[in-house]
């Protein structure tokens, strides 16, 4: 997702941007009071301790789950998929799908679990280039990253990165709404992040809910340089206010953790594949602190975060220093550091160091795809997917990737991530369960506050 400017215009463009972020990171022209972040609802339902799912056991043998594909079409290459409970306690999933990642053919797909939250139905298409290009009267190239959340009002907003010149480091934020649960949509807008050209912005994190009905939404820039940013947006959809998280000019794709009214922490992806980055604030993220290396590597991968209604907060991250073959999460308790836990593996290749040969990597796909329901021509459509993307020669990179973490009402943890950049995967699991399991088991490390 790097954008390298050519030409006279891309130049002068660049330029100008620079400038524009130069002049104290645009402190909005509409700014407004600060305000604490929302409490978590005092009526949060407690951890159900009946009735658990169908479960697995991880692949480090700590802690249970169960697992399904969300639906996807056979051969498409699919990422980025975030997720929101609905009123009736089903979810919904929303993911961008495609020939392959930047295509033309780049739609946002969603599919809903069934009503006992067990089964993922058939997926259907929110918006495509074509839909956005005549809601925003402008042409659109390519549209990318979906990031679906339940506003204070209760409606749902849809945040989406869509170009109209150039690469990902010349994206703006498309957003629409949602006042039945996502079966229709207004028309996209653009949310406007600078007063000048109004690209370079991208989102990828969970927002957050500020107590005066206010979203705060992290985003992230790749154009020049990149570094993480906190929008805050009014509740008719305006930007009022953004603060940039310094120290952080090679990272991008913050998640926050609010852990009180005034305090919460961000984790950034590293762009230079070095360390997970970290920051906090003190006062509601008026201000953070300089950006810092945690202990955890980042192979340049997207992680995703949330705080449970028992006080714990989650993690998950590819927790390995150069590729994307291993999926773990990671606990502490409230304001904690996630430096020096023990990661519970979710998925996982047999070696992550080493590439796996062609031969093998098409029967571990076909063999998991096919025992979770695919017809024999659905598997074929799945791997020669997969294998296009991420093979080479006669090896292949297994990945599992961009995750996103929701907490539902009824205490389940769920997991979205990108499986072999063919599937979307689904994890639930009970978060005390798991906590417990991975206590009893040996070797544990504590987590710290």
């Amino acid at each position: 997702m790097n954008f390298k400017p050519s030409g006279a215009l891309e130049r002068l463009a660049a330029a100008l941007l620079v400038l524009a972020f130069a002049l104290a990171g645009w402190k909005v022209l509409q700014r407004s009071p600060a305000s604490p972040f929302a409490a978590p609802s005092a009526d949060a339902p407690q951890l159900p301790r009946a009735h658990p799912p169908a479960q697995q056991r991880s692949p480090d043998g700590r802690f249970r789950f169960e697992a399904q594909f969300v639906s996807s079409s056979p051969g498409q290459a699919v990422h980025a998929a975030s997720l929101v409970e609905l009123r009736d306690g089903r979810l919904r999933a929303v993911w961008f799908s495609g020939s392959r990642e930047g295509a033309g053919d780049v739609t946002i797909q969603s599919a809903v679990t069934d009503a006992t939250g067990l089964r993922w139905g058939a997926e259907s298409t929110l918006f495509d280039r074509q839909a956005l290009q005549q809601g925003l009267w402008r042409y659109v190239k390519k549209i990318g990253n979906p990031v679906i959340a339940r506003a204070p009002d209760g409606s749902l907003n849809l945040w989406m990165v869509n170009v109209s010149l150039g690469g990902w480091a010349g994206s703006s934020i498309t957003w629409a709404r949602s006042t039945d649960e996502g079966a229709s949509w207004s028309a996209p807008r653009r949310l406007v992040t600078s007063p000048f050209l109004n690209i370079s912005t991208l989102v990828k994190g969970t927002p957050v809910i500020f107590e005066n009905g206010e979203t705060g939404l992290p985003v992230y820039h790749e154009f020049v340089a990149k570094f993480g940013e906190v929008l805050r947006i009014s509740p008719q959809g305006q930007v009022v206010d953004k603060v940039r998280i310094p120290g952080s000019r090679t990272s991008l794709q913050p998640v926050v953790l609010v852990s009180g009214p005034q305090k919460a922490q961000v984790y950034m992806r590293s762009g230079n594949a070095t360390a997970l980055m970290a920051s906090s604030t003190t006062d509601a993220g008026k201000t953070w602190l300089p950006a810092h290396a945690s202990a955890w590597p980042n192979p340049d991968s997207a992680l995703a975060g949330t705080m449970t209604n028992s006080g714990t907060q989650w993690l998950a991250l590819n927790p390995a220093p150069r590729n994307r073959e291993t999926l773990a999460l990671l606990q502490t308790a409230t304001g904690g550091s996630f430096d020096g836990v023990t990661p519970w593996i979710v998925e996982s290749s047999a070696n992550p160091q080493a590439r796996t040969s062609m031969g093998d990597y098409e029967r571990l796909l076909t063999q998991e795809l096919k025992a979770r329901g695919a017809s024999d021509g659905e598997a074929q459509a799945y791997v020669a997917s997969a294998r296009r993307q991420l093979c080479g020669g006669q090896s292949c990179s297994q990945e599992f990737s961009y995750p996103y973490l929701l907490q539902s009402r009824d205490g389940y943890l769920h997991l979205l991530y990108t499986w072999h950049r063919t599937r979307i995967k689904h994890v639930r699991l009970d978060p005390l369960q798991t906590l417990e399991a991975a206590q009893a088991a040996p070797g544990h490390v504590s987590s710290g506050k």
